[in-house]
């Protein structure tokens, strides 16, 4: 049993909704499609007070489970004008759960802008900002701790949210404080900007009470055990999720100097510095941190603490996305030049895809050669104050492009493409091109499946199924790295579940709530406009084979959506679920 926080920013009022059983279950991911869809606000300006920020945990949120207290962020998406539901690690999560909250929505706006701050005893108040505004995200943080104390946990709308630029996530605080997890993806800052919300802090206080504690217990036991001893759990914990980097360079399908080229570095020839095999190696030289849990009770730790030659830390954490996009596409090679830039655009809470596909397409555009770090340095100070040129930049790549009036711009739903060429990268580049999320690699990951010789159908079959799968990991705040695990032990997964809501949910009950999740996005962006067109990969893609592999982008938007549409009549028949609305266009 938990509550539910409906906060009227308008009125300074607040809701309370006690829920229970399968309602803590459907949550994250889930709630947020569903309420979204519900309510009708496919049809608003996202920039309107009208548009909720909802935030959602799920039923584990608040104790030791690992990887098991992601919080999902969710709205329309100003940058996207789709559904939009970005997670983040961190102890936001844990804290809502500790008090023993699900979640909250925020509706309409304030007059003036608000910390608002949540105490375990349950009681919602209303603090000035004013001493934070214009600060950046890690200043804000200090005072915020200077204030409240240390045994909370924030969640900070940075300067770039502040001006509602559409690169701007919220950022909430690592175990250690640090404000440094980003629900980054999709604009979420900016409507969190536009409801004059500076900040949220929230008690961290005592492992909430579940219908059967001693089967959490066993659940949190048996989860872990294997966790221990799974070698991709294992490896990703050595070296981070900059070991991808290595993977994808070795692929060719590596983002580099504006998805030129599919490789960095020939790695038979020459050290790739910009992977987790060098990156782990150095760090640990100069006495960094190589494996770092991103929120409490994780097992896997796949962050990490990047330090300089002398052992001061640059940034934590500096992971796979970030060196992708952020580095190689702009085309630096050394991770301590990713690192800085990587910690100045944390200070401003903003996504670091959006601002790497950005800076990358002004590169190729002339304004500065590939690799040139200062440009890039001038471009974040320009975005932190908030310059004419500063906020077209934070408007990302699509809406800079079209400015500009430049081509080869490297996005599916006006949302910068994730560090998954997907000429080479099939699997995931389906998934990008068909989730109702925009370009997001985290709805449909499986970036080393091997794709040469298989049909569309197959490999929209193959995207399908993850999709779901991931779709139902997020609606129940469990983090997609554990998913070598927990998608082959649904019966462990759903058995915690139950222990904790008290409910008898079989193991099917899993898929069933993914597969909803994506129908109702499905039926969002449909009410929101959006059609199969909006789909298609940039034509670039199809047009130039990438070096080395010469690959060229083989899967058009009307085939994937024909067999995305066979596959989710299939699964939702054999589930028994309803299609969501029956004239969907998918």
């Amino acid at each position: 049993m938990r509550d539910y926080l409906t906060i009227d920013l308008s009125t300074k009022s607040v809701t309370r909704e006690t829920r229970e059983g399968e309602a803590l279950v459907q949550a994250g991911r889930h709630y947020i499609a569903k309420t979204l869809y519900e309510r009708g606000v496919a049809k608003i300006d996202p920039m309107s007070p009208e548009n909720p920020l909802i935030f959602s945990v799920g039923p584990f949120a608040g104790s030791n489970m690992s990887n098991a207290n992601r919080i999902s962020v969710g709205c329309k998406s100003p940058l996207t004008g789709g559904v939009k539901e970005a997670n983040a690690g961190g102890t936001f999560g844990f804290a809502l759960g500790q008090s023993e909250f699900c979640g909250l929505t925020l509706e309409n706006a304030s007059d003036d802008w608000v910390v608002i701050r949540i105490t375990k005893e349950g009681d919602v108040t209303f603090d000035d900002a004013t001493a934070y505004m214009g600060l950046g995200v890690i200043e804000t943080a200090a005072l915020l701790h200077d204030k409240y104390g240390e045994k909370v946990s924030l969640a900070i709308c940075g300067p770039v949210g502040e001006y509602r630029g559409l690169m701007a996530g919220i950022s909430f605080s690592d175990p250690e404080g640090r404000p440094v997890r980003i629900a980054a993806r999709g604009g979420v800052g900016a409507v969190m900007g536009m409801k004059k919300v500076k900040a949220m802090v929230c008690d961290k206080h005592k492992m909430p009470t579940f219908e059967d504690r001693r089967g959490v217990m066993q659940g949190v036991k048996e989860y872990t055990a294997k966790l221990r001893v799974d070698e991709k759990v294992i490896s990703m914990g050595e070296y981070g999720t900059a070991l991808v980097a290595d993977v994808m360079n070795g692929m060719g399908g590596l983002p580099v100097r504006n998805f030129s080229s599919g490789q960095m570095t020939d790695a038979s020839k020459e050290r790739f510095r910009m992977g987790g095999d060098f990156i782990r190696e150095q760090n640990m030289e100069r006495g960094g941190v190589p494996t770092h849990a991103c929120m409490p009770g994780c097992m896997i730790k796949c962050s990490n603490i990047y330090v300089d030659k002398d052992g001061k830390e640059i940034v934590s954490p500096l992971e796979y996305e970030t060196i992708g996009l952020l580095g190689t596409n702009c085309g630096l090679e050394d991770p301590d030049d990713v690192g800085r830039l990587n910690m100045t655009a944390n200070d401003l809470g903003i996504d670091t895809i959006e601002l790497g596909a950005t800076l990358a397409i002004l590169m190729e555009n002339g304004e500065a050669e590939f690799g040139n770090v200062a440009f890039m340095e001038a471009a974040l100070q320009d975005i932190r104050t908030g310059t004419e040129r500063g906020k077209l930049l934070s408007s990302g790549a699509a809406r800079v492009g079209e400015h500009f009036g430049i081509k080869r711009v490297p996005v599916i739903k006006k949302q910068s493409i994730s560090a998954y060429d997907p000429r080479v990268i099939e699997v995931t580049g389906i998934s990008m091109m068909s989730t109702a999320q925009g370009a997001d690699h985290t709805t449909g990951n499986i970036p080393t499946h091997e794709c040469d010789g298989k049909s569309t159908e197959e490999l929209v079959g193959e995207s399908m199924n993850v999709q779901m799968l991931c779709a139902a990991a997020d609606s129940v705040g469990l983090c997609l790295f554990g998913r070598t695990v927990t998608n082959i032990n649904l019966d462990l997964i759903m058995s915690a579940v139950n222990s904790a809501v008290g409910t008898e949910l079989t193991d099917s009950y899993f898929k069933q709530i993914g597969l909803e999740t994506l129908m109702f996005e499905d039926a969002f962006n449909r009410d929101a406009g959006f059609t199969v067109a909006d789909d298609q990969l940039p034509d670039f893609f199809y047009e130039e084979a990438l070096a080395p592999t010469k690959k060229r982008a083989r899967h058009q938007a009307v085939e994937v959506a024909k067999h995305r549409s066979a596959w989710v009549e299939q699964a939702s028949a054999e589930m028994a679920i309803k299609p969501l609305p029956e004239n969907s266009v998918y």
